[in-house]
C-alpha cells in the first residue's frame, strides 16, 4: 500500500504548490478522498471498479461544477498519476467510462489541464 501513501503525499503536495483556490473551490484533498477507494483497482485493474470507487468518481464529477474546479481536479489527478509508478495507465484513463460518467479530460500524467473547460 506504499503506492497509496505516495498518491496521498502527491495530492497533498499538489495542494501546497497549487495556486490559491477561490473560496469553496475544489481541493486536492477532496480529490484524494474521492479517489481513495479506487487505489487497488488503478494498480491491479479488473473487469469493473468497485462500487465505492465509482461513487467517489461520481462525487468528484458532481463537485467539479466550474471550469476552475475541473482544472483543479485535473491537475490533482495528473500529479497523482505521475507519482504512481505502478499505476495501470490504461485503467486510469478508462475509469470514468467504467463508472458511467463523463469527464472532459483523460486521467493521465500528460493531460493538458489548462485546456479543460
Amino acid at each position: 500500500m506504499a503506492a497509496g501513501l505516495k498518491l496521498v503525499c502527491a495530492l497533498m503536495l499538489c495542494m501546497l504548490v497549487a495556486a490559491a483556490p477561490m473560496a469553496n473551490a475544489l481541493t486536492c484533498g477532496q480529490v484524494s478522498i474521492a479517489m481513495k477507494p479506487c487505489m487497488g483497482y488503478l494498480m491491479s485493474g479488473g473487469d469493473r471498479p468497485p462500487t465505492p470507487c465509482c461513487n467517489g468518481v461520481k462525487s468528484l464529477v458532481s463537485q467539479a461544477r466550474t471550469t476552475t474546479d475541473r482544472q483543479q481536479a485535473c491537475e490533482c489527478l495528473k500529479s497523482a498519476a505521475g507519482a504512481m509508478h505502478n499505476l495501470k495507465r490504461d485503467v486510469a484513463a478508462g475509469l470514468p467510462d467504467k463508472c458511467g460518467v463523463n469527464i472532459p479530460y483523460k486521467i493521465s500524467s500528460s493531460t493538458n489541464c489548462k485546456s479543460v473547460k
